[in-house]
């Protein structure tokens, strides 16, 4: 089966469609403490998780619903954010200050899981900056303090007077564990001026560039660890960091790993292995780790790298957009005469989730079953929000256009190739332009219609001096077809192009596919 034809270009739609499905994801058998886990095939369901329900999933989605609210004006329903940041609040009322987990429904918070300081520094910060929550600047405070006093950069956790008090400690290694939390952080930083956030974020940074994030930019799975999403999202939040503190050493470490390290990781649409180890599935990725390798090229692209937008763009156009689920109709709803929360309406509320696909489709060949875990929706939709905010900037050099989706503000309309004829610029106020040209155009076929004066070509961009107000400026050029092979564990897939948006791929006859098969 392969699904339905969908609109791959629209950022905006995606962002909507999954913030319906983070609203639809409360167990009411369980006081509307979000689900974790989900099967789709076999025995449809959802599912708890005795590590990551309530300690996990409301600091994905808190983050990327009130970031979509901000940067997309997604409207939002008031009762779900409630919920969310209720769950998110039951996580931090143990005896620690730390997001922590029940072994079983009804059961009382003992699991501490140090992967998941990441996602509860996630749910204060958002609740912080953008529902001014003092409850939440006061637990992200005292949580802040807790791990000074047990944690410390060598000697890791000091787990005894966490098990005298009755919790049962998760393993986590470094990068697996409190590392990821230094994007949060920082957010945290940014919104409140909070200074031991800071230092907490760049302690953390300290540790991760002297022994993991090297100067050449090697990963080795047996010293990271096999979790690629910890790696990537360690990754995006070193970028962060740098970003927030000016800090050229530390975004070439960043660019080091993101040029090499990073590919034994992904593939060059972006599709991610979802488990780096010897036992990790050839085609089984997970679009939150591509997620965060996007977020980590929009922030270098902002620094010059303008190869990494193109990057951006080819992920966006290749792998994420597709692999949003926007055809339920082979979820099969199972029998509840019970009326159990976690089999009603499987399929409807799994319509516009993310999760563990391969580059073709939503069902990896040879693996089962078909899973889109829930809080993999809210680390996707808030990278989605990353790439809106990024489409076009404002600097002190002028508008510059980033990414070519079609976008309309009040400064700019964009008119994309994808969409329309040819790409359309049409700024609303005087001021200098910057549009950038896909590295695979030939600079010389651009045709240039509607500008008064001749562009310069300058870093993979066209400047336009003084382009004028309301006088669309079209860029003319071919879309260029090309052929590419992804180059997995256990085949080669080859995969036809037009500009950055994918036409065909090979399936080898797997069900539930995106794209035409290569022929």
């Amino acid at each position: 089966m392969r699904m339905q034809d969908v609109n791959y270009t629209d950022i905006l739609d995606a962002i909507r469609l999954g913030c319906r499905t983070m609203c639809r994801v409360f167990n009411a058998d369980d006081r509307d403490i979000p689900f974790f886990g989900t099967r789709v095939r076999p025995d449809a369901c959802f599912r708890f998780s005795w590590a990551h329900s309530e300690a996990h999933v409301p600091g994905r989605h808190l983050n990327a619903l009130l970031t979509a609210e901000a940067v997309a004006g997604v409207k939002l329903d008031e009762a779900c954010i409630d919920r969310h940041a209720a769950a998110a609040f039951f996580s931090y009322s143990g005896q620690v200050p730390f997001p922590l987990n029940r072994d079983v429904i009804d059961g009382p918070l003992i699991h501490f899981v140090p992967h998941n300081l990441r996602e509860g520094f996630h749910a204060l910060y958002a609740l912080a900056r953008y529902r001014d929550s003092a409850r939440s600047r006061e637990l992200a405070e005292a949580s802040i303090d807790a791990i000074a006093t047990y944690w410390d950069p060598v000697e890791g956790w000091d787990v005894k007077p966490l098990g005298a008090m009755g919790l049962a400690p998760g393993e986590s290694t470094f990068i697996t564990g409190i590392a990821r939390s230094i994007g949060p952080l920082v957010k945290y930083y940014r919104a409140t001026g909070y200074g031991p956030a800071l230092d907490l974020a760049i302690q953390l940074k300290n540790k991760a560039i002297a022994e993991y994030f090297l100067p050449a930019g090697e990963y080795d799975v047996e010293w990271f660890g096999a979790h690629s999403h910890s790696v990537t999202c360690v990754l995006s939040s070193l970028a962060q960091l740098a970003d927030l503190t000016h800090d050229m050493p530390l975004m070439s470490r960043v660019k080091a790993f993101y040029d090499n390290g990073l590919w034994s990781l992904r593939d060059a649409l972006g599709w991610t292995i979802e488990n780096a180890g010897p036992e990790g599935h050839s085609d089984r990725g997970e679009t939150n780790s591509t997620g965060d390798i996007l977020e980590t090229a929009l922030i270098l692209g902002a620094w010059g790298v303008t190869d990494a937008y193109a990057d951006a763009e080819r992920m966006l156009r290749g792998h994420l957009l597709p692999a949003q689920l926007r055809d339920t109709s082979f979820i099969v709803d199972p029998p509840n005469p019970h009326g159990v929360d976690a089999l009603r309406n499987v399929a409807d509320r799994h319509w516009g989730a993310f999760g563990f696909p391969a580059p073709y489709g939503h069902w990896p060949l040879d693996f089962e079953p078909v899973s889109f875990n829930m809080d993999i929706v809210g680390g996707t939709v808030a990278s989605l929000c990353e790439a809106h905010r990024s489409l076009t900037t404002r600097n002190e050099a002028g508008l510059w256009v980033n990414l070519l989706f079609d976008y309309e503000s009040d400064s700019i309309a964009v008119k994309s190739p994808y969409t329309h004829p040819t790409l359309q610029v049409t700024v609303k106020q005087a001021g200098p332009l910057f549009v950038r040209v896909p590295a695979w155009v030939d600079v010389q076929s651009i045709v240039i219609q509607g500008a008064e004066d001749t562009p310069q070509f300058n870093n993979d961009y066209l400047f336009f001096a003084s382009p004028q107000p309301d006088q669309p400026i079209s860029i003319v050029y071919p879309m260029r077809h090309q052929e590419i092979v992804l180059s997995h564990r256990a085949r080669d897939i080859r995969a036809r192009l037009r500009g950055d948006e994918v036409l065909a791929m090979d399936n080898f006859g797997a069900d539930l596919t995106y794209f035409e098969p290569f022929e």
